[in-house]
């Protein structure tokens, strides 16, 4: 697990933003770099999630980086909402999709009931972790009602930085459901350990989690 850098601070306070702007940055000034990193291939966990979806289901995804999952369900047959909240990165993205990507952060999701699914690949794991339950609660909004979403997170338990400067919220499995717990009336489907890399090309450990909007929640 990544670790603080000295006198960078990962501290947030009750009324912070639920987004670190240090991790924003990074990620504007890397988008060429960082999208061209991403194209060996779509999650792991991207198949069996979709899987689980109707037909031409409507997919939100949060953060798609490079767009390499979006492809991957555009050509499936999902109707998929692409979001970025990095507008460099965004741009990469679409030079890849051949579509437009609108530019959202998570904190700008005001969706309600809209969407079968939401995707979201290594992007939740950027919220710092007494934020996190807001977020939750805003895709619990924008899902129907049965409908499903995936986040994975590395694993860890503290919260800290990597040699990049990125924020990372790196939950423990009881830190990661308790803030389920305050997002919304979540029934989780599956939770599941994994070990993974990143950008940084470190291995380490992860959670991988899918959850469902119960379906007699109406909106």
């Amino acid at each position: 697990m990544a670790k603080s850098r000295p006198g960078v601070s990962t501290s947030f306070a009750p009324d912070d933003p639920p987004f670190d702007a240090a991790t924003l940055q990074f990620y504007a000034r890397e988008a060429p770099t960082y999208a061209a990193s991403g194209l060996g291939g779509t999650s792991r966990f991207l198949r069996p999630f979709l899987s689980m979806l109707p037909p031409e289901a409507s997919v939100l995804e949060l953060g798609c980086g490079g767009g390499r999952d979006a492809a991957a369900m555009l050509a499936a047959g999902f109707r998929v909402d692409v979001t970025e909240g990095v507008p460099e990165v965004a741009r990469e993205a679409e030079k890849r999709l051949g579509r437009p990507v609108r530019i959202m952060r998570f904190d700008e999701l005001d969706a309600l009931a809209a969407y079968d699914a939401v995707w979201a690949h290594a992007s939740l794991l950027h919220v710092p972790l007494a934020r996190l339950p807001i977020v939750l609660h805003k895709i619990f909004q924008a899902l129907k009602p049965g409908g499903l979403h995936f986040a994975n997170y590395k694993a860890g338990g503290v919260e800290g930085r990597d040699r990049y400067g990125r924020y990372f919220n790196f939950p423990s499995r009881e830190q990661l459901l308790t803030a389920y717990r305050r997002g919304g009336e979540w029934q989780i489907v599956s939770i599941e350990s994994y070990t993974g890399g990143g950008y940084d090309g470190r291995q380490g450990p992860g959670i991988a989690l899918t959850a469902r909007r119960p379906l007699n929640d109406e909106p």
